[in-house]
């Protein structure tokens, strides 16, 4: 993967440390847990179960920002006490751990290596919305599609592929385009031995161009 993943989440120990100022709850699946704009009040660590965050405006339009899985944490904005700056919704049955924003203060304040995990962690955000504004502003929606592909990419065994299936829609919302582009994107990509649909998910055969 594109980036190091050691920076979003947290280890073993660091999550029972920190386990001590939470309380663990559990969510079903397409739950809101925090609302864009809402006052911030508590940080979520995922035990189990994966999320998404996302944004949207007056009419009902979304743009997916990321999606996040266990040992990752979100709502660390509100240790500034503003308001929510996006939403967050559970993909699927979760377990979170609760942690409100005046424990996390005193937390990070306690544990200088938790405290350099969170400056890590945000420098990792101002790095992927800085490359988000640059390719929204300078890349076609192919250049925004194939840039998506190759950063959530893996490789193992020596295939390359994006470990979930995500659907047109979804791509849509994280590149900033329609569903009826990406669905055109992908049956280029596919006609032209780039990438193979699987069932659960998609091989990057070999790397797309930069422009189309």
């Amino acid at each position: 993967m594109s980036t190091d993943n050691s920076v979003n989440t947290l280890n073993a120990a660091e999550i029972e440390e920190i386990s001590r100022h939470g309380v663990p709850r559990e969510f079903r699946a397409r739950t809101v847990l925090i609302s864009e704009g809402d006052q911030s009040d508590a940080i979520y660590i995922i035990l189990e179960g994966r999320v998404r965050a996302y944004v949207s405006d007056g009419e009902g339009r979304e743009a997916l920002l990321s999606v996040m899985g266990p040992g990752e944490y979100f709502g660390e904005l509100a240790i500034d006490e503003g308001p929510r700056s996006a939403s967050v919704m559970t993909i699927e049955p979760c377990k979170l751990l609760v942690v409100p924003v005046a424990d996390l203060a005193e937390f990070v304040k306690r544990n200088p290596s938790f405290a350099m995990h969170f400056i890590r962690r945000l420098i990792s955000r101002i790095r992927t919305l800085t490359d988000s504004v640059r390719s929204l502003a300078l890349m076609d929606a192919y250049g925004r599609v194939a840039r998506l592909l190759l950063e959530q990419s893996i490789t193992d065994k020596g295939v390359r592929f994006v470990p979930e299936r995500m659907t047109q829609s979804e791509i849509a919302s994280r590149v900033g385009c329609s569903r009826e582009m990406v669905s055109r994107i992908f049956k280029d990509l596919v006609q032209g031995g780039y990438v193979t649909l699987e069932p659960d998910r998609i091989v990057v055969n070999r790397k797309p161009p930069a422009r189309w």
